[in-house]
């Protein structure tokens, strides 16, 4: 008896660690999620929207990109992640210039991680665009081509827009994710990776609710 009662308290802390991951139904608005007022612009078009607010010298959100690239594999597939660079303080521009200089370029997803890894791994200080254009082209990109997207009208117009979409957001902290431009949750908010990943799949869920519910006609 004592051997079958320690099978089935096993069993149920087993499944006591898996409910964060598989349970939908917990997640609570005002706890687990905030809902907009006023929904943010998305560039998605009939996918749903996943949008990370992230800051590249943010020790959590280097910490937290290991599980976002997992739980991206994993990501259904009327859903697709869009990265936003935070701009909180004047001081993280330079960070969301380059993200938007290596997407113009068409190698963020080569060197997304290998930016992470500079500044927390190999303590890349960065206090002027200089050190910037250094590191690319130690990191193997052209730096005259990194120079001019950095510096281009394209990027500082993608640097506005996401500084005001975090506005709109009211984003006060990074990482944060805003689903289908009107939800917001973080790790702070769920209490754990877990926690959060499973709120931002239930929060698709949801959007996708909504998106099969046709539209109300206006009233004449």
């Amino acid at each position: 008896m004592p051997f079958i009662r320690q099978i089935i308290s096993a069993s149920l802390l087993a499944f006591a660690a898996l409910m964060p991951l598989t349970s939908s139904a917990a997640i609570v608005e005002g706890k687990d999620y905030q809902m907009l007022t006023s929904p943010i612009g998305t560039d998605s078009g009939k996918k749903i929207e996943v949008a990370e607010f992230f800051w590249y010298s943010c020790p959590h959100c280097f910490i937290l990109e290991p599980s976002l690239n997992k739980w991206v594999k994993t990501m259904p597939k009327d859903a697709t992640l869009v990265r936003i660079p935070a701009v909180l303080r004047d001081t993280w521009v330079p960070m969301a210039k380059a993200y938007y200089a290596m997407e113009a370029m068409g190698v963020v997803n080569k060197y997304h991680d290998v930016l992470f890894n500079a500044i927390h791994v190999d303590n890349l200080i960065i206090e002027k665009d200089s050190d910037l254009f250094d590191w690319a082209a130690k990191a193997g990109m052209n730096k005259a081509a990194f120079m001019t997207a950095y510096q281009s009208f394209g990027t500082q117009s993608k640097v506005l827009r996401a500084n005001q979409l975090i506005r709109d957001a009211q984003i006060k902290g990074v990482p944060s994710f805003v689903i289908d431009g009107k939800y917001v949750t973080s790790e702070s908010m769920t209490g754990s990776e877990p926690a959060l990943f499973s709120t931002i799949n239930a929060l698709i869920i949801k959007a996708r609710k909504e998106h099969s519910v046709p539209a109300k006609p206006a009233k004449k």
